[in-house]
């Protein structure tokens, strides 16, 4: 996973580069964003393990090539404790979990933007396990100004994804996951310093669906969640 992570850190580094290279001028934003999430895991509709909550934090980047596109670019990464049983007693495991986007949005209307790109979720174990899929999201997203510089932020989208699944003790097997994403936060601009501080909330669904297993393998993932961001915009 490691070295996927590197990869799709660089393929939007190059991205935003080639932006800015074509664009006479650019509004850049760079800054944090971390979320406090819960992750509830269930196959069949039973709950397979308790997972603790965990924090998940990276780096938040925007570029504005023009009045009515930018490119945004956002990753997560966070570890959460698992529990589950075994035939020796309950079991306690570190789960490392990866979220990244990376998108072209449109504005249309003075409130409302419409974007698609690509997304690539992860998770593996120090027990030789790892899932990793990539593909396609599309969503829409607003914001909605309350004046004195607070505005409230909201997003949702829907996903789907290709991946496999690997593990020392089983052959590797492909899944197809689809699922939402959405969100709504509270943000205030503080114009003399040009950063946005922002407090809300995240939440996700998504099916993950093994492609030679029965339905009763199936596991429907939800994380949801606090969020809280801070960026810094400037121009070039």
């Amino acid at each position: 996973m490691k070295k996927k992570t590197l990869i799709l850190a660089f393929l939007a580094l190059i991205s935003i580069t080639v932006f800015h290279g074509r664009a006479n001028a650019a509004e850049i934003s760079v800054g944090a964003t971390t979320w406090y999430a819960w992750w509830e895991m269930d196959s069949s509709g039973s709950d397979d393990s308790d997972i603790d909550p965990a924090f998940l934090y990276g780096p938040a980047m925007s570029v504005k090539f023009a009045d009515d596109f930018n490119l945004t670019f956002v990753f997560l990464y966070g570890k959460f404790d698992m529990t589950h049983e075994e035939s020796i007693g309950d079991v306690t495991e570190e789960v490392k979990r990866l979220d990244s986007d990376l998108a072209i949005n449109y504005r249309f209307g003075e409130y409302f933007k419409i974007f698609a790109g690509g997304k690539y979720m992860a998770y593996e174990t120090d027990t030789d396990f790892e899932h990793a899929g990539y593909g396609p999201g599309v969503g829409i997203s607003a914001v909605f100004p309350l004046g004195n510089n607070f505005f409230i932020l909201g997003n949702i989208s829907g996903l789907y994804l290709w991946g496999e699944e690997k593990s020392s003790d089983d052959p590797a097997e492909k899944y197809n996951e689809y699922g939402i994403n959405s969100s709504l936060s509270l943000a205030y601009y503080i114009a003399p310093a040009s950063v946005t501080l922002s407090l809300g909330g995240r939440y996700q669904y998504f099916k993950t669906v093994m492609e030679s297993s029965s339905e009763s393998n199936d596991v429907k993932h939800r994380f949801y969640g606090i969020t809280a961001a801070a960026t810094f915009s400037f121009n070039l």
